[in-house]
């Protein structure tokens, strides 16, 4: 009889503890569940009227290619490619802003190498996608517009290191099928006096103008909730929560403003004064333009020195450094999620952008 009240009690207690461990492990999901849902925050409708208060769809023309027509970019276009537009004959835009084989129009090189062997740029080279949207261009913003940013590089003597607009215009004036090309675009008499260093920054200009990169985000923005996945939407509703939209907003996530580089946490490069090379205002001391954060999976090494070389790891340093803020690894791989989903949508399933 004391063996089989011991045997009861016994197996009283099992079913007591069994019972325990059950409620306390389905507790234990409860929390994990709830836990989960807090980090989103917001339902998905919620999500997705936040983000379009924030962000906005990229426009499918940039300012100005109202006054292009197809002969100018067809000639901005060629000329985009025209080795003979360096000193040395080897060196073109597309060199260090590549659109061939699926390069996102940059080099992936930290900082580019000039045409003359030996010379090698100081900040890394932007992508040429969207550029056009950009509020202003170079790191340093020293160009107001397209135009005038494909005047600098033909006569940097550490890039292209043409000798002067004379010399440009002398080398391409001396190829004939320009001649036919300027005088096409410029609606003029077919002379050489259409082919000045003014028309051929324009036309550059007018190529780049056509570079507008359409991501899955568009699509989201625009309406279409199933173009991001839950881990993208995950993603998006991190890198708003972090509070990286201080910086990275608008139609570009960037692009529409300067920030100092190091603004509460000193980045490591102090020896790059920004933009107060070009003021020489103190108060303009490691300033630079916002990046753009559309492609920036597919254009590595990050930064305006091209110092890091994985995105995860930007993004980490940047939490640090603009927003005082260690992010988790969860946290920077969800964030890593969601900016893979602005890449331009010929990228996904390794289709390539081959422009030439």
């Amino acid at each position: 009889m004391k063996n089989i009240l011991n045997n009861g009690i016994k197996s009283i207690c099992t079913f007591l503890i069994l019972g325990f461990v059950l409620v306390s492990c389905n507790k234990k999901a409860d929390e994990n569940e709830s836990e989960m849902s807090s980090s989103m925050n917001i339902n998905e409708d919620e999500l997705h009227t936040k983000a379009k208060a924030i962000f906005k769809e990229l426009p499918s023309v940039m300012p100005g290619s109202e006054n292009d027509n197809a002969a100018l970019i067809e000639l901005g276009k060629t000329l985009y490619f025209e080795k003979k537009l360096s000193s040395t004959g080897t060196q073109s835009c597309n060199t260090c802003h590549n659109l061939n084989n699926g390069m996102a129009g940059v080099d992936n090189e930290p900082t580019s190498a000039g045409a003359v062997k030996g010379n090698l740029g100081t900040r890394n080279s932007p992508t040429t996608l969207n550029a056009g949207f950009h509020f202003v261009q170079f790191w340093d913003g020293r160009a107001t517009d397209l135009k005038e940013q494909a005047k600098g590089p033909m006569l940097n003597l550490v890039e292209m290191g043409m000798k002067d607009e004379k010399a440009v215009v002398k080398t391409i004036a001396a190829i004939p099928e320009y001649k036919t090309m300027f005088a096409n675009a410029y609606d003029k008499v077919k002379t050489n006096e259409q082919i000045t260093y003014d028309n051929l920054a324009n036309a550059i200009a007018a190529f780049e103008r056509t570079l507008v990169s359409k991501s899955k985000f568009d699509d989201y923005l625009a309406g279409d909730k199933s173009a991001f996945n839950n881990d993208e939407k995950k993603g998006l509703n991190t890198f708003m929560e972090t509070g990286c939209i201080t910086c990275h907003s608008g139609a570009l996530l960037g692009g529409n403003m300067y920030q100092k580089m190091g603004l509460i946490n000193p980045y490591e490069n102090a020896k790059d004064l920004g933009r107060e090379e070009v003021t020489k205002n103190e108060a303009d001391k490691f300033m630079f333009k916002v990046s753009s954060l559309r492609n920036s999976a597919k254009t590595a090494p990050y930064f305006h020195d091209g110092a890091v070389k994985e995105l995860k790891e930007a993004v980490i340093k940047m939490a640090w450094m603009q927003l005082n803020k260690k992010l988790t690894d969860q946290e920077a791989t969800s964030i890593v999620t969601f900016l893979n989903a602005l890449s331009d949508k010929r990228f996904d399933s390794n289709k390539s952008i081959t422009i030439k």
